[in-house]
């Protein structure tokens, strides 16, 4: 079960290296009409809110990119909030800051709970439909596994908000972006240092687009989310 994860977090980083050799906005990005992303995802799973009957993503609105964050934010809290449920304390061990690694984890889970109920917030707030959660499945069956899925689902955050945080038209809500994106770089590095990896591997972080982003967490993803409906009168 460890080669299992000690490939999927190869498969990241070989693909955050490829990226970064090639740069971005190119391959399978362009814009559409209207200045709106399009994005064709033939052999990647949909990212669940999005196109699913086209076959293609937009970012047409802030709302739009803000779903694609609450999606992320979706997934890592279920993932820490259900796969904490699964082992104790000792199973995970002392860190190196002289705590359980277990306190810390619940940290980070606390805080994608903030991220999921703010992003919901916002998205109500902004007259839109915030995404719901889906159902899961990771895999995981140890501690060792669950720590380097935990890296990847971070590494991979992170590098999500950075390739979408440009389509966000109101810059307050970009200001906001950044808050969270920070301490979701936090995270990585806390988990990078627990998995053998360096915490800060490079001078800049490498955006990825939502399809680059699906080839890493959508196999996670069991059934999709739909919008979470409107009341009506």
């Amino acid at each position: 079960m460890r080669d299992r994860y000690s490939q999927l977090m190869e498969a990241v980083f070989t693909e955050r290296r490829r990226l970064s050799r090639r740069g971005m906005l190119t391959g399978s990005l362009k814009l559409a009409g209207g200045g709106a992303l399009a994005l064709t995802t033939a052999g990647v799973p949909m990212l669940p809110g999005f196109g699913v009957a086209s076959a293609q993503m937009e970012f047409e609105s802030d709302v739009d990119v803000l779903n694609y964050a609450l999606t992320l934010e979706h997934l890592e809290y279920a993932f820490y909030r259900d796969g904490l449920e699964q082992f104790t304390d000792a199973d995970f061990g002392e860190s190196p800051f002289n705590r359980p690694i277990s306190e810390f984890l619940i940290d980070i889970r606390d805080h994608e709970q903030a991220h999921v109920e703010t992003l919901t917030q916002v998205i109500n707030d902004l007259g839109g439909e915030p995404v719901m959660e889906a159902e899961y499945n990771f895999g995981t069956t140890d501690a060792a596994s669950f720590l380097a899925t935990a890296q990847a689902l971070e590494n991979t955050g992170v590098s999500a908000y950075d390739g979408a945080a440009q389509f966000l038209e109101n810059p307050d809500l970009l200001t906001a972006a950044g808050t969270i994106v920070a301490v979701e770089a936090r995270h990585a590095a806390y988990l990078n240092l627990l998995n053998g990896v360096i915490p800060f591997p490079a001078p800049f972080e490498t955006p990825l687009t939502p399809a680059e982003v699906l080839e890493i967490a959508g196999p996670f993803i069991v059934t999709n989310p739909v919008a979470e409906a409107t009341p009506t009168a």
